[in-house]
């Protein structure tokens, strides 16, 4: 354990020399704080219009009532699109992982110290578990502001729970495209083929329920249990289920086991 936290350290000190590290932090916080800003205003206005009803909450159909309060109608729908710019974000950090020691000749001297593969794959899978956490950590701030801005009339207090499950959620799914995108990694040495194939299977992935809509029974089922859309759902409305927790964990050791055997193959090659 002790080589695979001194390999975490060493890629958390990569990332955070480098500069492509810091743009993506920069350009994830302006997005979101973007998105942010919009579905608040956006908030606003419609609570504006609400009020000026005559009937107020009457006159509004029942699949906007999600505009009730500030949980679901802002930070709920926030978490939905940082899904999306994760989906974006994530194979650009992770596309460095392996590909970067090919590209600088540094691979061969790796696969020949005496460190197991695992330890490799362990190592620099959780300091580049480390950066996404950190990238998708500043979207925390945004609740909180809410929480110490919010009244009666916007919607009072948010739903704590809601809003924590939500955010597990989105840092699962980050964890879910690090560890694809490090598989990826681990068998090219180009970083932006690492990322566009990185993007391109998590993005598949995550259609699946599109395509599944209009199959037939038993494809139907199989395909929307596999999707990580219909996988995620349910944390991000609050909901607590352990079918998720087991689909993603499993999906992140399959990938991890895939990496590990890819180093290892490579390895005797060496």
């Amino acid at each position: 354990m002790r080589t695979t936290f001194a390999i975490m350290k060493k890629e958390l000190v990569s990332y955070l020399t480098t500069p492509w590290a810091w743009v993506v932090f920069t350009v994830t916080s302006f997005l979101s704080s973007l998105f942010f800003i919009g579905l608040l205003v956006s908030f606003k206005q419609f609570h504006d219009e609400v009020h000026q009803s005559p009937n107020g909450w009457a006159d509004v159909p029942a699949s906007l009532h999600v505009f009730r309060n500030l949980t679901d109608g802002v930070v709920v729908n926030l978490w939905q699109t940082m899904l999306v710019l994760t989906l974006f974000v994530a194979p650009f950090l992770s596309m460095r992982l392996f590909a970067e020691e090919r590209r600088n000749k540094t691979f061969e001297l790796l696969m020949t110290t005496p460190v197991r593969p695992i330890e490799i794959v362990l190592g620099k899978y959780l300091g580049a578990l480390g950066i996404v956490i950190c990238t998708i950590g500043v979207t925390i701030v945004f609740p909180i502001i809410l929480s110490m801005i919010g009244s009666s009339q916007s919607g009072d207090t948010l739903e704590w729970r809601t809003v924590m499950m939500g955010y597990g959620a989105l840092l699962l799914w980050g964890a879910t495209n690090m560890a694809i995108g490090m598989f990826i990694s681990s068998m090219t040495e180009s970083q932006m083929v690492a990322a566009l194939v990185s993007f391109a299977v998590a993005l598949a992935w995550m259609l699946l329920k599109m395509t599944a809509s209009g199959l037939d029974e038993p494809f139907r089922s199989i395909l929307n249990y596999l999707s990580f859309d219909q996988q995620l759902s349910s944390l991000l409305k609050g909901v607590l289920d352990v079918k998720p927790l087991v689909f993603f964990g499993s999906v992140i050791a399959l990938f991890l086991l895939l990496t590990h055997r890819s180093i290892e193959a490579q390895r005797w090659t060496q």
